[in-house]
């Protein structure tokens, strides 16, 4: 028996989630009785272990798995900088909304505030139309923007000012669909793959367009035309989307018909403002919220959320006080909860009968 052999220690065996994707820092190993020459020897040529990011293991030969590239691309963006600074406290309690995998999903280790984003990410959140994880050169990694680290190997970093609510899946911790989306829109440069990433995240049902458009500006990135081009075909998608499952609310739970897609304005006055569904006898209208709507005719001239709900909440205002009753809907709700958003219109249809007439208004096609 060669008594100098670089055994590892038993306690090895025992350790808890990251053993089981067999990746591990060198300060994990340190705390486990492995030094740093027996980690050096170990990763040798033709050794056991290797070395996959600075200062970052896998604890076998050979490629290693995509789930062990996001774990050690996780670790890598937790360990401590090169100038000595620590991680950020590890996310726990409210600040990490738990998305369960199964009854035997693993514990997810315990990760500082670092996430993965990206096309990564929305493989991860299950989209068709990203490459798989295997097949990603790189994994970008959204941290802290104090954080001094470099991109290297298969990690790549990704800054922000302010880090959004992560979600884990499969004990990874993974930027939510609209920071995923931006952080993979900025690195593509054609407007079909924009446009796939958008319209599948809108009709699987992961973001609304206007938090979409939000992420995209905040990122900067509605100044490139072809990200622009995109955005006009989502919007157009998500306002598609939301007048059909109008349209099926109407259908599946028996409301009267109403006149669709009208403007309404006083005999000889002025223009009040349009409506998506209205029913003239009951005097009410139907609005569906889809913010985030181009103003003027310029490209990347973007409505201010604040200010477009100011102008939204006057227009109600208005007809309310010519006795119209206005129903606010946004998409979330109709595709969350059509069923009560049905009862919600179908109570103000009537109440007509017990309130005071509603002042004439003519109806036009919109």
């Amino acid at each position: 028996m060669n008594n100098n052999a670089p055994a590892v220690p038993l306690l090895l065996t025992n350790l808890s989630g990251d053993v089981q994707h067999r990746v591990l820092s060198l300060a994990q190993l340190r705390e486990h009785g492995v030094p740093a020459g027996r980690v050096a020897a170990r990763c040798r040529p033709g050794g056991p272990w290797q070395q996959l990011l600075p200062g970052v293991y896998v604890l076998h030969a050979g490629p290693p798995t995509s789930e062990e590239r996001l774990h050690a691309v996780l670790l890598y963006a937790v360990r401590p900088s090169a100038d000595g600074a620590k991680g950020v406290p590890a996310q726990t309690g409210p600040q990490s909304a738990q998305r369960p995998s199964g009854p035997q999903a693993p514990t997810a280790p315990p990760y500082s505030a670092v996430m993965i984003t990206g096309l990564a990410a929305l493989a991860l959140h299950g989209f068709s139309s990203t490459p798989s994880v295997p097949s990603l050169t790189h994994i970008n990694v959204l941290v802290p923007r104090t954080r001094r680290l470099r991109s290297t190997g298969c990690a790549r970093i990704i800054r922000a000012h302010a880090l959004p609510r992560s979600e884990q899946i499969d004990g990874v911790p993974v930027a939510p669909v609209g920071r995923a989306v931006a952080d993979a829109v900025a690195e593509l440069s054609d407007a079909d793959s924009v446009v796939g990433l958008l319209t599948e995240a809108v009709r699987g049902g992961h973001c609304e367009p206007a938090a979409l458009v939000r992420e995209l500006n905040q990122s900067g990135l509605l100044v490139r035309p072809h990200v622009v081009d995109a955005v006009d075909t989502l919007l157009a998608e998500g306002r598609s989307l939301a007048e059909g499952r109008l349209y099926e609310m109407v259908r599946t739970y028996g409301l009267p018909a109403p006149v669709w897609n009208v403007d309404l304005r006083l005999p000889g006055g002025p223009h009040l403002g349009g409506a998506d569904a209205y029913w003239p006898e009951q005097a009410v209208a139907v609005e569906l919220d889809t913010r985030a709507q181009r103003q003027g005719g310029r490209k990347g001239d973007w409505s201010d959320d604040d200010a477009q709900w100011s102008a939204t909440v006057r227009k109600r205002e208005h007809l309310e006080r010519l006795g119209i009753t206005v129903v606010h809907l946004t998409p979330r709700k109709l595709r969350e909860s059509m069923e009560q958003q049905a009862t919600v219109v179908r109570t103000a249809l009537t109440a007509a009968d017990r309130r005071d007439p509603a002042a004439h208004v003519v109806v036009l096609p919109r």
